[in-house]
């Protein structure tokens, strides 16, 4: 762990983006204060509440890739399927900003889901989340936007992160498993990017009833598969009305790539090819 460094503290929440940019090459982490204000937060929050339940009636309460050490965390998968606030945040400018400034312009949404743990929720593994992507990496190759949907609190679970770990270029290794990192802390409505090669898990909610929920969208470049296969998964209405915005992010109107007989595929989607 000879790279670890002392001393980490994560960036002040920034109204300001340009200082934000500042931070994500810094820090690899930037947080943007007051991202969604209190009613689009409460929509959000209502939706998210109510997919969750959802989940719990059916059983389907699945944790995160076996990164989890228990099965009180939950995972609320395809939310891009499951109400417009969640269509709204994947596509929201400030968030699209701040992912474009580290990954260009041409990105790709991988995947949107929740992340909540409840009274009692263990840590997960510190990883990175582009552990698909063959070492060394060479820079940035997907980044996320997480939404806190409740406050982040060490005591109720605050993901743990390790920041500047984005200029190692490597996952972290058994060794490095216990390497301390600092707790994500801020309130309900903060916008966290966080690079992809940032290193960072779950922390441990040692609450008595409270819970911490985040909502993140892995966004990657063009290249890579999605982490969701949204052609199996995604709700066709939500294609159907979808923007050019959200068509271009799920591969519909992407430079070079993605066509149909030479022609971006929004225009069979729509009915616009000759």
């Amino acid at each position: 762990m000879s790279e670890m460094a002392t001393g980490l503290s994560l960036p002040e929440p920034t109204s300001d983006l340009r200082q934000a940019e500042r931070d994500l090459q810094t820090h690899g982490i930037c947080l943007v204060a007051q991202a969604l204000p209190g009613p689009e937060l409460e929509r959000v929050r209502d939706r998210l509440v109510q997919a969750m339940e959802d989940d719990h009636q059916s059983g389907f309460t699945r944790s995160d890739f076996g990164l989890d050490k228990d099965t009180t965390n939950q995972r609320v998968w395809g939310l891009l399927s499951r109400g417009a606030p969640f269509v709204e945040l994947v596509q929201h400018p400030t968030s699209l900003r701040l992912l474009r400034s580290v990954l260009g312009a041409d990105i790709a949404l991988s995947s949107i889901s929740s992340n909540i743990t409840f009274s009692g929720g263990g840590e997960s593994l510190l990883h990175a989340d582009m552990t698909y992507m063959p070492e060394p990496w060479a820079g940035p190759e997907g980044a996320n936007a997480i939404w806190l949907v409740d406050d982040f609190t060490e005591e109720n679970g605050a993901t743990i992160v390790i920041p500047g770990s984005h200029l190692w270029n490597r996952m972290p290794t058994a060794d490095d498993q216990q390497a301390q990192g600092v707790p994500l802390e801020a309130p309900a409505g903060t916008l966290v990017v966080m690079e992809g090669r940032v290193w960072h898990k779950t922390g441990s909610n040692r609450t008595d009833g409270q819970r911490r929920a985040g909502i993140f969208s892995w966004y990657t470049k063009p290249i890579y598969r999605t982490q969701e296969n949204f052609f199996l998964s995604l709700n066709p209405q939500t294609l159907q009305t979808a923007s050019d915005e959200l068509l271009q992010l799920l591969g519909y109107d992407m430079s070079g790539l993605g066509r149909v007989n030479g022609e971006p595929a929004r225009s069979f989607l729509r009915g616009e090819s000759a």
